[in-house]
């Protein structure tokens, strides 16, 4: 059988498509989720019960003033922020990197463990953690330096780790990529790119704080016990969707500037393709004649039948 030569797809099809990724994957996608979500989540809540209860208590993770309108921010208060944020930030970019894995062999209508999935991730954890941290230092620099280049930046990167999960490049190469792949889409990609962040983070704020509503106490304890829970369900329902859309949106722009098709996909992810075309691949023409053993594109037009049934 010829490789199915994947299609470009406008923004609405990439959506479409990544949630019926999410919706088809969607145990392994959670499981994935879960394993990494849930001890970063207790660490959190233990570093929330352990800092000074102004931090732990305040909206914004700390405040600046005591009762006494004397300043009350220490070492410690910024050492707890610093760790509940990077300890989020990390661990959330590895569960990412695994949903990524799992997401690209899909694409191919492999089924993908979730423990394979977060080993693959895993053995790749330093090169992730490091390309997170030079991508957040660039864009910070960008929005603080300038509004526009970060901006700017925030859709030229978009595709960074589906470059390194996928193809290898690290680091700055994995920007590069990114920027390479993304020139000239800018627009529709930022678009993409927004619709996803906008709907995730939604989503998962209105979790968090519905859980931690729900608990009508003044207890801390009780109140970062619930936060907890709600930041778990929130990121396990979440941290998927925008992988899938990341992850095809990725694959759309090789498609468009490489010709990628499924046995190039194939051998980026890592597994061998099984020949079956998947069926949330919406119009994925194929490199066959009409008259053949498979469609000229998926689905197949009304009427169509394989030439052995003719």
């Amino acid at each position: 059988m010829e490789p199915v030569a994947l299609r470009p797809l406008r923004v609405g099809e990439i959506l479409d498509v990544a949630i019926k990724l999410y919706r088809n994957n969607f145990a392994t996608l959670v499981r994935i989720v879960l394993f990494v979500t849930v001890p970063s989540q207790i660490l959190i809540a233990l570093v929330r019960a352990s800092a000074p209860n102004d931090f732990s208590t305040s909206t914004t993770g700390f405040t600046t003033t005591s009762t006494t309108g004397e300043p009350n921010v220490d070492g410690k208060v910024f050492a707890a922020f610093a760790l509940v944020f990077l300890v989020g930030l990390f661990m959330g970019e590895i569960a990412s990197g695994a949903c990524f894995r799992a997401i690209g062999g899909a694409y191919l209508g492999e089924e993908q463990t979730w423990k394979g999935s977060l080993r693959y991730a895993w053995k790749r954890a330093r090169s992730l953690i490091w390309l997170t941290i030079v991508k957040n230092v660039v864009l910070l620099f960008g929005f603080v330096l300038c509004f526009i280049p970060g901006v700017y930046l925030y859709g030229a990167y978009a595709v960074t780790t589906p470059a390194l999960m996928l193809e290898g490049v690290r680091g700055r190469k994995a920007l590069r990529r990114s920027r390479d792949l993304v020139k000239g889409r800018w627009w529709p990609v930022a678009g993409v790119l927004l619709i996803g962040s906008l709907l995730t983070t939604l989503v998962g704020g209105a979790i968090s704080g519905l859980a931690a509503g729900a608990v009508f106490t003044n207890n801390d304890i009780a109140v970062d016990v619930a936060r907890g829970i709600g930041g778990v369900i929130g990121a396990t329902l979440t941290t998927p969707v925008l992988a899938a859309i990341i992850t095809v949106l990725y694959i759309d722009l090789r498609v468009r500037k490489e010709g990628f098709d499924l046995e190039l996909l194939a051998d980026t992810v890592g597994v061998e393709p099984n020949g079956v075309i998947p069926r949330f691949l919406p119009d994925a023409t194929v490199a066959v004649a009409s008259s053949g053993e498979q469609p000229p594109f998926w689905p197949p037009p009304p009427g169509w039948r394989p030439s052995s049934e003719e």
